[in-house]
């Protein structure tokens, strides 16, 4: 039986015009892995556009070849097919998600736990530490030869997911990945520094006003932050700011499920989940709320709501969890 990705392979061999994409307010595995891809099916002959519905964050613009993410589609019926990486439901296309999904073949390659089948052709893998992984494996199955950047891109992605390595998702293969990445000329702390040593002073302030709201709850088991619109404001930054803000109330040694609550519009508000070990199983939280994701790594939205509204819910979903 053929693998799930030996179908894409050979759509992607075949095609001439591709179109890549990921998810809206991309993280460093998805722009990584976007770049990368485009990167590598170029080195192959193909006619590529990269598409996000933002412009890069500034935490990311130092991926090579960030620059070449646009903004706007172009006619969509001249493209052979299209890639949507690292997304684990068709609403997560955002505002172009109709258009998007109107070229066909659609090839979905994603690792999330709770991924909602969408796409012609789909390859998920939830084993896998992070998209940049099967970025790498899909490479190879083209017979393309990784350029620098390329793999300076996926090197990022996979530190970005992997939380440099620490997640349970990391695996044998990980590393393996990893060292090969290495070899191509990736220096390992000059892009961990570009991914965690960048922080501006706006950011840093944005960082200590969102951790004097932690609450602690179940003997300081349950972990919650929250980001009201005002301290984006008062800031002057953006949600990309606050985006590994969830680190760190998880990294209180009696903390075993962290929560940042972030209302990224009015009435509109974000939910992260992170937890450790294996007992304590978020994504199915999550998936209460519509949302989805990872065991130990989740997340969802919900609207016309409050973040008080939203914490309400989520501790009577979290504190048996914590507390049996």
């Amino acid at each position: 039986m053929d693998h799930p990705r030996d179908e894409i392979v050979r759509t992607l061999k075949a095609a001439k015009n591709v179109l890549v994409a990921t998810h809206i307010h991309p993280d460093g595995d998805a722009l990584g892995s976007q770049i990368a891809l485009g990167n590598i099916l170029r080195s192959l002959g193909k006619n590529v556009f990269l598409y996000g519905e933002d412009q890069v964050s500034h935490l990311y613009r130092f991926l090579p070849g960030s620059a070449q993410i646009e903004t706007l589609l172009p006619a969509l019926n001249g493209f052979d097919c299209a890639v949507a990486l690292d997304c684990g439901d068709c609403n997560r296309l955002g505002a172009a998600m109709d258009p998007l999904l109107a070229v066909h073949p659609f090839v979905v390659i994603d690792h999330h736990l709770g991924h909602r089948e969408f796409g012609d052709l789909r390859w998920i893998d939830p084993d896998r530490g992070s998209t940049g992984e099967m970025v790498y494996d899909l490479a190879e199955a083209l017979g393309a030869e990784l350029s620098f950047e390329a793999a300076y891109c996926l090197y990022a992605a996979i530190v970005s997911d992997t939380g440099s390595f620490r997640y349970s998702s990391t695996s044998a293969d990980t590393f393996r990945i990893a060292s090969e990445l290495l070899r191509k000329g990736v220096k390992p702390a000059e892009v961990s520094g570009k991914l965690f040593d960048n922080f501006t002073l706006k950011r840093l302030n944005l960082m200590r006003m969102v951790l004097d709201s932690l609450q602690l709850y179940a003997a300081d088991r349950l972990a919650i932050i929250a980001a009201p619109r005002e301290v984006f404001v008062k800031t002057g930054t953006t949600q990309a700011d606050a985006e590994t803000f969830i680190n760190y109330p998880r990294s209180l040694n009696t903390v075993m499920v962290a929560v940042f609550l972030k209302e990224t519009e009015k009435g509109l508000v974000s939910v992260s989940l992170r937890s450790k070990g294996t007992d304590y199983d978020v994504a199915q939280v999550a998936a209460v709320f519509g949302g989805g994701g990872h065991r130990n790594a989740a997340g969802f939205k919900l609207p016309d709501t409050s973040i008080g509204e939203v914490q309400e819910k989520l501790l009577a979903e979290l504190l048996p969890m914590v507390t049996r």
